[in-house]
């Protein structure tokens, strides 16, 4: 899954032609930040449909804004230690066990949250972009 976010460029050339390369870097990076932390939210409010310990829950995370390919990018997603990961898989899809398929109470749960969320990180990092440009 991912946001494609268009607009964005025009704002950045801008930005980079008034401000320089390491400040528009800055603010494009507080834009990511800001847009991550929503879409974590709202998977935490997402997934809790069908928590039983916490642990799928409490385990999302936002990673920093990182350069790749010349682009920056955050992730959301699940950290590390356990195999959360597994289990969010077999909640998203279903899974078919002795022939008879399973459809989990959180079927699909991940695909419609950030369906619902991914507008408003736009939207939300069009804003901070913009208010950076304009505030100078």
């Amino acid at each position: 899954m991912s946001v494609n976010i268009t607009g964005v460029d025009e704002i950045l050339a801008k930005m980079e032609k008034k401000f320089g390369k390491a400040k528009t870097d800055k603010v494009e990076r507080r834009a990511l930040k800001v847009a991550s932390t929503t879409m974590k939210y709202a998977l935490k409010s997402g997934v809790s449909g069908y928590r039983d310990t916490g642990k799928t829950v409490g385990e999302v995370t936002a990673s920093k804004p990182r350069r790749k390919a010349g682009k920056l990018s955050v992730k959301v997603g699940w950290q590390g230690g356990g195999s959360r990961w597994r289990l969010v898989h077999l909640n998203e899809w279903g899974y078919t066990r002795n022939g008879k398929t399973y459809h989990p109470r959180g079927l699909g749960a991940v695909q419609k949250t950030f369906d619902a969320t991914k507008d408003e990180a736009k939207r939300l990092q069009i804003f901070v972009l913009k208010n950076e440009l304009w505030k100078g």
